[in-house]
């Protein structure tokens, strides 16, 4: 005691010196060197030629030097989330993001997605696609390597193997994967309750903490005409998929091209290495989500004597066991490792809850060659090789609509659709201790639903009856598919218009092809209708007759001056934002809607409305809006209309748009078989970039619906360039 008495002081000062040096430990940056990175991919021979809006052309002597391009550009638009989603595919998230990171990290053990890219990688890959995912791994690296200070630490150097894992595990999401876990992870089961247990640093029950970032697919349109409509016997097609207008799914412009006859323009996400959808100089296409039944969950029998061996064509067998270790950052650049048990069955992976043992089997599990079938659906130069690449199978989900410069149009529900044995409710969980529930194999290409030249000269979808492609003979005939597929047969307001606006009008020019993409109008045969009606035949109260003196005059547009497209569109987002799951947003499918919840939405929109114009008769682009950076600009179109889009109430009482329509490109092959094409952004090319000059310089044509021309030919684009430069 004498001693501490006496020296206290320098004790208190050596204590300090401590937490100050570990203080300057935890908090201090620290900026890797990358130096050595700036050399990366020296061997590739590539040009980027940013036009007047923008958009990068890039020109290569091969296609690995075009993929290496393509990434350096990427980045230099969006470097940040092409880094979280190569973190999320390495399980690397929740050390950079911390403990609501966690289970996205745990998500890539449970699906075991380097096993699948450890094993596959070499054999699945053809040395073409391998070339382009690691020339485009080493873009990434170049840029990081020039700009240390907008890299992630502990990630870079990435690898091929970086990219392709990323598409792996980051599929299954797109069809609801993450979705089904969270379900898992709740604390009871069909009205079982069950206690919470204990976990380790993060909340595996908050359900919000099993979402990755990878916002809801919100809709898409597509169509396509024949010459045997057109006037002028030209070919056109609509590339309109409806995204997020920001995240991981927002869609980049770019056009790659090289002497190996890669040539093709259109869109594509950040991380990705090749266009998802556009045109090529001989034929494109265009994706719609759709919602087939691709998942299953197994209730497993566990043994009482062994928690890891499950009853399976009645023998035990064992689980396959491992203790997965998974690094969170929990302050500065404090870390710590846990481990988190990951299980696998003969279905997939298990997840072991305390009110039971869950298997769960999605389609598409084990395979990763997504960018390969993407790649020669790039590359091909007619119909056949087009769908040769389709049939590789490798992307579990999407309607696609096709067109090409010798007049073929296209239409597939294309799905990893489950050949199921008949006589389960496949919609519900299924036993986990037979073979019977154990499925295999996939309905065919050929044999899925599938639309080819019809007699009417179109086809279209917007994520709706694959069975109501076109009007006439040669659509799919529903009754030749299992209900155990679950192929949808909603019809969006979207369908219906297409079907309503190319059937009354028998000899389509370019002029009415984009009239009908920009449509501005619900169907009479719409829910939103039918809700209409039903409000108007209501018994409303007396501060809301003004307000249905409005609705009864409304109709069914939503072009910006429209007052009642206001006023209805906010009682839809009110009906959201009280009742949830009331109405599918993006469809706006909803035939059991509540009566009362309806009015109620409906007094609360008319009071919004007030509150914040001081009148229910407010026209519509005053209140949906396109705001970025300081650009704020009055909007058209609307929920589940042909022109999308979908806002989020802020605070002054006007919707931001934040989905819907987003990147845009009309095609058009002439009787000869020449293309030309144009496009538009809903923001400009600098998808991340605030102080470029693109970050918003799109944003007006996409007010007043109009689209740009998209340059091919080297000689144009140097008509309109901005810059020429080499990464």
């Amino acid at each position: 005691m004498k001693f501490l008495r006496r020296n206290w002081k320098r004790i208190l000062g050596g204590m300090i010196g401590l937490l100050a040096l570990a203080a300057f430990y935890i908090f201090w940056p620290v900026t890797e060197d990358l130096s050595a990175l700036a050399h990366a991919g020296d061997e590739y021979h590539v040009r980027i030629l940013r036009d007047t809006w923008g958009v990068p052309h890039i020109f290569g002597v091969t296609d690995a030097d075009a993929a290496f391009g393509l990434a350096y550009a990427n980045a230099e638009d969006d470097f940040l989330t092409i880094q979280q989603l190569l973190a999320a595919g390495r399980g690397q998230l929740a050390a950079l993001n911390g403990p609501d990171s966690a289970p996205v990290d745990y998500m890539v053990q449970l699906l075991r997605v380097w096993d699948v890219v450890n094993e596959k990688y070499d054999s699945d890959l053809s040395p073409e696609t391998r070339a382009i995912v690691e020339a485009y791994a080493a873009g990434l690296n170049r840029y990081a390597g020039l700009h240390p200070k907008e890299a992630l630490p502990g990630l870079f150097p990435v690898t091929g193997k970086d990219v392709v894992a990323s598409a792996v595990f980051k599929t299954p999401l797109f069809f609801g994967l993450d979705k089904t876990l969270t379900e898992l992870f709740a604390d009871k089961r069909q009205k079982e309750v069950s206690p919470r247990p204990q976990t380790d640093l993060w909340d595996l029950e908050n359900p919000a903490s099993l979402k990755f970032n990878i916002q809801d697919l919100f809709g898409s349109n597509v169509f396509a005409v024949s010459p045997a409509r057109s006037v002028n016997g030209e070919t056109f097609l609509n590339v309109n998929s409806h995204q997020p207008w920001t995240g991981p799914v927002a869609w980049y412009e770019a056009h790659v091209h090289s002497e190996q006859g890669w040539d093709m323009v259109g869109g594509t996400f950040p991380g990705v290495p090749v266009i998802i959808h556009g045109h090529n100089r001989n034929l494109g296409w265009a994706f719609t989500v759709n919602h087939p039944d691709l998942t299953d969950v197994y209730v497993l029998d566990i043994n009482p004597q062994n928690p890891n061996q499950y009853k399976f064509d009645g023998q035990w067998r064992d689980l396959e066991v491992r203790s997965a270790p998974i690094t969170v950052k929990l302050i500065g650049r404090l870390k710590w490792t846990v481990k988190q048990e990951v299980l696998w069955s003969v279905y997939g992976p298990v997840v072991r809850r305390l009110h039971g043992t869950y298997a769960i089997r999605y389609a598409g599990m084990g395979t990763l060659g997504i960018y390969e079938q993407l790649y020669r659906m790039n590359k091909a130069r007619d119909f056949a090789e087009w769908q040769a690449a389709m049939r590789l199978g490798q992307l579990p989900m999407f309607n696609v609509g096709y067109a090409d410069r010798a007049g073929n149009i296209f239409y597939v529900y294309n799905a990893s659709l489950p050949i199921r044995a008949e006589g389960y409710d496949w919609k519900q969980y299924l036993p986990g201790d037979t073979s019977q529930t154990l499925w295999t194999d996939y309905l065919p290409f050929d044999q899925l639903p599938q639309v080819l030249n019809p007699p009417s000269g179109f086809i279209q979808n917007s994520n709706s009856n694959p069975f109501r492609t076109t009007l006439g003979a040669g659509n799919p005939a529903w009754a030749r598919y299992s209900l155990t597929f679950g192929i949808e047969t909603q019809m969006s307001n979207r369908a219906l218009r297409s079907l309503e606006l190319f059937g009354a009008d028998p000899s389509i020019t370019a002029a009415d092809f984009l009239r009908i993409k920009y449509d501005l109008a619900y169907s009479s045969e719409s829910d939103i209708a039918q809700w209409r009606q039903m409000l108007l035949a209501a018994d409303l109260p007396a501060e809301a007759q003004a307000a249905k003196q409005v609705l009864q005059n409304w109709d069914l547009r939503t072009n910006p001056e429209n007052p009642g497209a206001a006023l209805m569109i906010l009682t839809l987002q009110q009906l959201l934002a009280n009742h949830p799951g009331a109405v599918e947003p993006s469809l706006l499918v909803g035939d059991a809607v509540d009566l009362n919840w309806l009015t109620e939405s409906f007094v609360k929109a008319a009071g919004l409305l007030t509150k914040n114009f001081g009148r229910v008769d407010v026209a519509w682009g005053d209140v949906n809006r396109l705001r970025r950076g300081t650009v704020d600009l009055a909007v058209g179109g609307g929920p589940d209309i042909l022109h999308a889009v979908y806002g989020e109430l802020e605070k002054d009482g006007r919707l931001k748009g934040i989905a819907g329509d987003s990147y845009i490109l009309l095609v058009q092959w002439d009787k000869d078989g020449n293309v030309s094409s144009q496009s538009m952004h809903q923001f400009g090319s600098a998808t991340l970039g605030e102080n470029s000059a693109h970050y918003a310089d799109q944003a007006p044509l996409f007010a007043r619906r109009e689209l740009k021309p998209v340059w091919l030919d080297e000689v144009e684009i140097r008509q309109h360039l901005e810059r020429e430069y080499q990464p």
